[in-house]
């Protein structure tokens, strides 16, 4: 199996949900036999440890009120959750008042339905592209903003409560407290609001899943209604003549395609010296061309907001002032409707007693090992404590923290020679169209492949190729593989294009299996469907002509 070292140094939710990725060492091989037959003894074979570790619960179950205790309901927190009742292992999870976090209540799940809504309204609105298909619109479309709103906030409400519906049907304590750490195995109930301590749990391991909240610069006043987060512009309270999105990441991405689609004009402000900073490069292009300037969107690029300055709807405008991000001289000041932050989010750690344990914050990110163990001032991992998701930094995404959370409980169950590869997560940003990547950018994986001394390969998807799309009218953008031309083990993959997001997993599953491209050439697509644009790229690297 191809194995990748890489160091991620940092992931932002908005400003970009920005991924900077260093890679130290790649190193490749291609060992174990693939047509292994699964024997009977399968299960202990790729979870080591399981059984004899059952038994320890049991002897354990005496001593500690619980097996694990999970600070956290997030993603994070309920994928961690269900995986310890699989393992047999006696859970509690903290909902800090907050049963779903981020994602299923202010992130994820809201922002898709929005995007979604939105997405009707364009596609309605594109009158032309309808016509192509023989398709006519009499009279004007319009939406009820209040009830674009509710859709969100229904939605988020369904699946936060399928959410705590499946912890407690598996036989999870939900408690509605938070935690805080009192030693490594000892956890303090507080009430949601307040500090005031209800009683101690103990439990024989215990995992930190608190996630992220929006991070504001300084200079910015947040009023919550011309000037907000995600958080606040997730509620749709009213939709701007025009709006300032101050960072031109995944999130400032996704609210220009609402905003846009809903009639807003829209400015966006990158401290970066080009949008999109942390996109691959050719994908960016793309995108520019195919979300920035056929829409009411203008940007400033290497400028700073310093002071934002809040307004009152249809009375008095939100004042921005821009200086040059390298001189920080004055550019221009700016006055808009409203202004959106979308510069990133913060670690939600305050208040964990980490402190006290001898743990350094680092701005407020847990430090962890491979395994997510929190490490101490020293380097050294505490044992029986684990830190997931958004608050240690490593990749803030929701299915990242569950992943996380999956091999957390995994290194508890004794499978200690399992290691989550980072490094192979997909993520994806749900404009229309849809951008998706997962591994190095283009411009990352030359560096390696300089460094390394070996031959990048590039390999090329159309949308403008593939029979679905081009039924569907949706012919724009590209599917673009990088590979390494020695053993074909497969770097990165970017797609910008109609359900980019969907079509990502085949790259990623291939990067995480160690599957390499020539063989990955092979394999057979249903004709017609989109995952035909992978097809074509993965012959095309392997040197294989696909129409």
């Amino acid at each position: 199996m191809a194995t990748c070292r890489v160091s991620v140094l940092s992931l932002t939710f908005c400003t970009s949900f920005d991924v900077r990725v260093r890679s130290d060492n790649l190193n490749t091989s291609f060992t174990g036999n693939r047509s292994e037959p699964v024997a009977r003894s399968a299960r202990h074979r790729l979870f080591p440890r399981v059984a004899s570790r059952r038994s320890r619960v049991r002897a354990v179950q005496a001593t500690y009120d619980y097996d694990l205790v999970i600070i956290g309901a997030g993603v994070g927190g309920h994928g961690a959750a269900l995986h310890a009742r699989s393992r047999g292992l006696k859970t509690a999870v903290l909902t800090g008042g907050d049963a779903g976090g981020t994602c299923v209540n202010r992130g994820c799940v809201p922002s898709k339905a929005l995007l979604a809504a939105a997405g009707k309204v364009r596609e309605l609105r594109t009158v032309e592209r309808l016509q192509a298909m023989g398709i006519s619109v009499r009279g004007q479309v319009d939406y009820d903003r209040q009830a674009v709103s509710n859709h969100a906030n229904s939605l988020a409400s369904r699946v936060r409560g399928n959410l705590v519906q499946s912890l407690r049907g598996l036989g999870v304590d939900v408690l509605d407290a938070r935690g805080a750490l009192v030693a490594p195995q000892k956890v303090e109930l507080l009430k949601p609001r307040e500090r005031t301590g209800e009683r101690v749990v103990t439990a024989r391991d215990v995992v930190i899943a608190t996630g992220s909240v929006p991070a504001v610069p300084p200079g910015i006043q947040v009023d919550g209604k011309t000037v907000f987060t995600s958080d606040d512009a997730l509620k749709l309270e009213w939709v701007p003549e025009w709006i300032a999105i101050i960072g031109s990441g995944y999130i400032g991405l996704e609210f220009s395609d609402v905003y846009t689609a809903l009639g807003s004009e829209v400015t966006f402000i990158e401290a970066a010296p080009k949008l999109m900073p942390s996109f691959d490069a050719e994908i960016s292009r793309y995108a520019e061309r195919l979300l920035i300037s056929p829409r009411p969107v203008d940007a400033y690029t290497g400028v700073l907001a310093t002071k934002v300055v809040p307004g009152i709807p249809g009375q008095k405008p939100v004042h921005i002032e821009l200086v040059n991000a390298e001189t920080k001289a004055p550019v221009e000041v700016l006055q808009v409707d409203a202004a959106l932050v979308a510069t990133g989010r913060r670690p939600y750690t305050d208040g964990l007693g980490l402190e006290k344990l001898g743990v350094r914050l680092n701005k407020g990110f847990v430090p962890v090992d491979d395994h997510m163990r929190v490490l101490d001032e020293t380097g050294a991992p505490i044992e029986h404590l684990y830190c997931i998701g958004d608050a240690n930094g490593k990749l803030m995404l929701a299915h990242a923290a569950s992943a996380q959370g999956i091999s957390v409980v995994e290194h508890i169950a004794g499978n200690t020679s399992y290691r989550l590869r980072m490094e192979c997560i997909p993520a994806a940003c749900f404009t229309h169209p849809e951008i998706s990547m997962v591994g190095f950018t283009e411009e990352q994986a030359r560096a390696i492949a300089e460094r390394e001394r070996f031959e990048l390969g590039k390999a090329l998807g159309h949308f403008r190729a593939n029979s679905k799309a081009l039924a569907e009218n949706h012919a724009e953008g590209i599917a673009k593989v990088l590979f390494r031309k020695d053993t074909g083990e497969l770097l990165g993959m970017h797609i910008i294009g109609m359900h980019a997001a969907d079509l990502i997993h085949e790259a990623a599953n291939a990067m995480q299996t160690g599957i390499p491209v020539h063989k990955l050439a092979f394999a057979v697509h249903t004709h017609p469907t989109l995952s035909e644009i992978c097809d074509e790229a993965f012959k095309a690297a392997a040197g294989m002509a696909a129409h």
